[in-house]
């Protein structure tokens, strides 16, 4: 239906076209031209499942796993290493933007980030 519509507002709207004479005959010619050939195709003859596969389930348990460690591991930072860390790499936020938003040089921002990752994989390794 929508192909047929953009079909016939092109014809309508050409500057030069002479005018239609029975727009309503024209739309329907042009759908049963339309749905023809829409048949014709051979992507008409596809069915879709009713029940899809199962192969796309994804583990949930191991991404909580990884959460949960994630969780612990943040809870045991300094509050503003842990909202340092929180800021840049969760959020994405730029360094400038994490050092005006805490009241920090950029540079204390690059060095509180940098000891709290290493804090971060010290307790996931473990």
């Amino acid at each position: 239906m929508q192909e047929t519509l953009t079909k016939v507002y092109v014809r309508v709207s050409k500057r030069f076209s002479a005018p239609l004479d029975h727009p309503a005959a024209y739309a329907q010619t042009v759908l049963t031209h339309t749905f023809i050939s829409a048949r014709r195709r051979r992507s008409s003859s596809e069915v879709p499942y009713e029940d899809l596969p199962e192969d796309g389930v994804d583990d949930h348990a191991a991404t909580s796993d990884i959460k949960i460690a994630l969780h612990d591991g943040l809870a045991g930072l300094k509050p503003l290493d842990r909202a340092v860390v929180v800021l840049r790499y969760l959020d994405d936020l730029s360094v400038d933007r994490v050092a005006q938003m805490l009241d920090l040089t950029p540079g204390a921002v690059r060095s509180r980030s940098t000891r709290a990752l290493s804090r971060l994989r010290e307790g996931v390794i473990r």
